[in-house]
């Protein structure tokens, strides 16, 4: 419709080729509905919009489509990426859509293009170089807190901003939003992942995990999650190789697949454990250069090889949907972590079924099935729905004891063998002198406020304290609070 009403001088080879492109690629509905959001959140006079979408739910699609949309009205858009895998992935999405566009990163001239795709690094370096944007987007949003994301959006602060992302959420809790310290006053959130799935859009899961949980006692945090060097100790053993090898043979033989390592070493480890059992395998580490990184996506993609072990580099974005498993042999506290690893076998592709997930380290027990129902926010954490009896993605979760498969706790039989759950029954048990237990307990608590109550100055309480062998900020404590109630009272 565009093209009929454009004056005649203008219909080039190249502009009827880019809109019979546009008008091919079409949005899916919900795709369609979140741009209408986004749209009114601007109307509505907000700056910055997160938009959250689930992995494989099409999130470049539609930043795509918008930068094109912009585009028209000889408008700037700026696509902002953190990954070299990212960088080439939008390019060749905005090409196709038939997008002019230039690339800010190492190794490519800086072009005049309305367009531009860049390295979030780069770009910091350059910004002093770059024309500021009517639309920045942000792809993988929630790293949009980091210093550098920072940096450019401190530098352009009358650009409008569409961060994009499938988990908004942060491992040390804090939120996106302004009033939480991030960089968007608004969100739009697309369909879960439940939806996607019944929509025919996204793979079912179909999740194991093993019997026992894992010890990881003595590992230190970092961050809020494992120290790293540490886990790699924790998990590079041929015991879990080994069983991921053998699991891997007997539950999703020559599926290609995807194994998330908790460092370098061990996913080349794993790697030379799956080749010595005859299955193609190859790492991917950030230190290899672009073109080989890049040969073994697409090895993966062609069926070369049948399985890809990675460090972090292929958690976020990678778009390879022939993947259909998920080899999880890194133990993580982050929610967002784990959704995007197993978000890699969840978009569909002909002949996919279901999406296999072996979580050899039992990080399902503690963020729950990849389909739970999540109500993302602004100001941190999660939201916690009201749970009813009856309702559906709830983050409880039952363990099938003969496949050990994961499932809902709702089910009375195991979704992949068939075994019907065994249900057993609460023994409740009367233990004596409970109650005479508690009755002392307060009679204890009484004598305890009567005998405080007749210290009445800080010294009284100091020498309390030293009788009961208490700490002299025990006495500090008491005297404040009760300075505070008295000014309350006064007040």
């Amino acid at each position: 419709m565009l093209v009929l009403l454009m004056a005649p001088m203008q219909l080039t080879k190249r502009t009827v080729f880019r809109y019979i492109l546009c008008m091919i690629i079409t949005l899916r509905d919900y795709q369609a509905a979140g741009v209408q959001e986004i749209r009114r959140a601007y109307v509505s006079g907000s700056r910055s919009v997160l938009y959250a979408l689930p992995t494989g739910g099409g999130k470049t699609a539609v930043f795509c489509w918008i930068s094109e949309q912009v585009a028209q009205k000889k408008r700037r858009v700026n696509i902002l990426v953190h990954r070299q895998e990212l960088l080439l992935q939008t390019s060749e999405h905005l090409t196709k859509l038939g997008v002019s566009h230039g690339i800010i990163a190492p190794g490519h001239t800086m072009t005049g293009e309305l367009v531009q795709v860049s390295s979030v690094h780069t770009l910091a370096r350059r910004i002093d170089k770059v024309p500021e944007p009517d639309l920045l987007i942000l792809d993988e949003a929630h790293h949009a807190v980091a210093g550098t994301w920072i940096k450019i959006l401190t530098k352009w602060q009358k650009t409008r901003c569409l961060g994009v992302t499938a988990t908004p959420c942060r491992l040390d809790g804090k939120g996106l939003g302004t009033i939480a310290g991030g960089c968007f006053d608004a969100m739009v959130e697309g369909p879960t992942i439940q939806t996607l799935i019944a929509a025919g859009h996204l793979a079912p899961p179909i999740l194991y995990a093993p019997p026992t949980a894992l010890d990881l006692t003595g590992i230190t945090m970092s961050g809020g999650d494992f120290l790293q060097r540490e886990l790699s100790g924790r998990v590079d053993k041929k015991v879990i190789t080994g069983s991921a090898v053998e699991h891997y043979q007997k539950i999703c033989p020559g599926v290609p697949a995807i194994c998330f390592c908790a460092s370098i070493k061990h996913a080349e480890h794993v790697t030379e454990e799956f080749n010595a059992q005859g299955i193609a395998s190859a790492s991917l580490t950030g230190e290899m250069n672009d073109s080989v990184r890049k040969y073994r996506i697409r090895a993966l993609a062609s069926g070369e090889i049948k399985v890809l072990t990675s460090c972090e580099i292929i958690s976020e974005g990678t778009d390879v949907p022939v993947v259909g498993a998920a080899i999880l042999l890194r133990p993580t506290c982050s929610l967002g972590l784990y959704l995007q690893q197993v978000g890699r076998s969840l978009r569909m592709y002909p002949g996919k079924t279901a999406a296999i997930i072996l979580d050899h380290v039992g990080n399902v027990h503690r963020h729950g099935l990849p389909d739970d129902i999540r109500s993302w926010s602004l100001n941190g954490s999660i939201k916690k729905p009201k749970k009813k009896a009856d309702e559906a993605g709830t983050s409880k979760i039952r363990q099938c004891e003969k496949c050990y498969a994961v499932f809902s706790i709702g089910m009375t039989h195991c979704p992949q063998c068939g075994s019907a759950v065994a249900f057993k029954a609460r023994e409740y048990k009367q233990v004596e002198g409970k109650l005479e237990e508690v009755i002392r307990k307060l009679d204890n608590k009484i004598t305890y406020r009567r005998e405080v109550s007749t210290a009445k100055t800080l010294d009284d309480l100091l020498e309390y304290a030293r009788q009961k062998g208490y700490k002299p900020g025990w006495a500090y404590h008491i005297h404040n609070s009760r300075a505070s109630r008295r000014q309350a009272v006064a007040a």
